[in-house]
């Protein structure tokens, strides 16, 4: 399977950063892409500039977000066959900043899930636990409530992405250690089995949560780790180009 490298670009930068940005990632691939996946996720005002000046390359553009809906009275929502239409192939779901920013639940993540692939996105479903949860020993369970209620049942397994982003580790430049994540990605991988059935290992998991050059190429070489979701790294072309080096 080969690995996703995803690049959350989140609220950052204006237009000439995300061009600038977007023209350093296409410099590098010029000379040759690392053997991976590799994905943008820019603020949604820079979609159609990264997608237009990404275009001939094969890093692919993604949406943050999306609506639950594919249309209708939703002030300063995007829907999903827009971010199709502008030329993404991806979509983050459910991370944990829209989760505790905008107090979306399962369900709704769900919704978007679905919307997405009907409009043929394929999204990044994201589910992690707090520092709080975490310290009361309620990781799996967490995991496990977010995992049957986000990810759609029944799916193509080829079209879903799962990450796991402990929120305790986003931004903060702690990481969950090599074991932590193993425990954590094989729950993931068996909840899997139960939504998707037949073809489940085809469901790539990414870990996420202060991914950088130097702990990526360990944290890539764990069982069920299938790529990262990187913040603030994706920021700095040759950082993200480094951790792609390592899947």
């Amino acid at each position: 399977m080969r690995a996703l490298i995803a690049g959350n670009w989140k609220m950052n930068g204006l237009g000439e950063d995300a061009k600038a940005l977007a023209e350093g990632l296409k410099g590098l691939a010029e000379g040759g892409q690392p053997a991976c996946d590799l994905l943008v996720c820019p603020p949604f005002p820079y979609l159609g500039l990264v997608a237009q000046t990404l275009a001939g390359s094969r890093i692919a553009v993604g949406g943050q977000d999306c609506h639950g809906a594919t249309s209708g009275a939703h002030t300063g929502d995007t829907a999903a066959p827009m971010l199709r239409d502008i030329g993404c192939t991806y979509v983050i779901v459910g991370h944990s900043e829209r989760r505790a920013d905008h107090g979306e639940t399962d369900a709704q993540v769900r919704a978007k899930a679905e919307v997405a692939l009907a409009a043929g996105l394929v999204p990044i479903v994201c589910v992690g636990e707090t520092e709080k949860e975490r310290n009361a020993e309620q990781t799996l369970a967490v995991i496990a409530r977010q995992v049957k209620g986000s990810v759609p049942a029944g799916m193509e397994a080829g079209r879903l992405v799962v990450a796991y982003e402990p929120v305790w580790a986003i931004g903060t430049g702690r990481t969950a250690t090599p074991a932590d994540v193993v425990q954590v990605h094989a729950e993931i991988r068996r909840l899997l089995v139960g939504l998707v059935g037949e073809g489940s290992e085809k469901v790539r998991i990414l870990y996420g949560g202060s991914v950088k050059p130097d702990n990526a190429r360990e944290l890539l070489s764990q069982a069920n780790v299938d790529g990262a979701l990187v913040g603030g790294a994706s920021l700095d072309a040759e950082s993200f180009w480094a951790i792609a080096e390592s899947a």
